[in-house]
């Protein structure tokens, strides 16, 4: 902790380079990944503070839209899509996930009801030939899509497509290699960037 602590302590001291923060956001892309402490959205793509809107959950998980019950993830999708007014939407998995993992190997989740019950709720189980592979690669990219289609069932994100306003991404992370990978829809696959 104590690393961290002096970064903080070090970071604070130079507020020029922050003070047209405070003058508001215009991020053009929500970036959308899961909570791990291995993907780091800042470091994999450079961003800057102010370039980047973020929302991370367990297995980068996007709830299905459902207006009855608000969930902050909703809340921050709308926020980006409608207020921000934010052009592309990555969402992005990563290898080794183990939210992902535990779902496709079947893993007794009895221990972590919340995560159970998340991704339960939240999540279809991927398709996955190897269960085994510890990196869930095929896994992981099937779970990327599910959530694609996820985000197109929000009224806002619906919307924007419709509209030509706004581009979906599916991106697949290797945290063992650092390589980042697009979904092509002409070949329905993930090319490296």
């Amino acid at each position: 902790m104590q690393p961290l602590i002096d970064n903080a302590r070090k970071f604070g001291q130079r507020p020029e380079e922050f003070a047209r923060l405070a003058e508001g956001q215009s991020p053009d892309v929500l970036f959308i990944t899961c909570s791990d402490s291995r993907v780091v959205p800042a470091l994999i793509t450079g961003a800057r503070p102010g370039e980047l809107f973020e929302l991370r959950t367990a297995g980068n998980v996007v709830p299905p839209y459902a207006s009855a019950t608000p969930t902050g993830e909703a809340a921050t999708i709308e926020y980006a899509v409608q207020v921000l007014g934010v052009r592309h939407i990555v969402v992005c998995g990563h290898s080794h996930c183990g939210a992902v993992g535990a779902v496709v190997r079947h893993d007794d989740l009895t221990a972590v009801p919340a995560v159970r019950d998340w991704l339960a709720h939240a999540a279809d189980e991927p398709e996955c030939s190897d269960p085994a592979d510890p990196t869930v690669a095929e896994a992981v990219q099937h779970h990327v899509l599910t959530q694609l289609m996820r985000l197109r069932s929000y009224p806002c994100v619906d919307q924007r497509l419709q509209a030509g306003e706004l581009q979906l991404h599916g991106w697949y992370y290797e945290v063992h290699t650092g390589v980042v990978r697009e979904h092509r829809a002409q070949s329905d696959t993930f090319e490296t960037l």
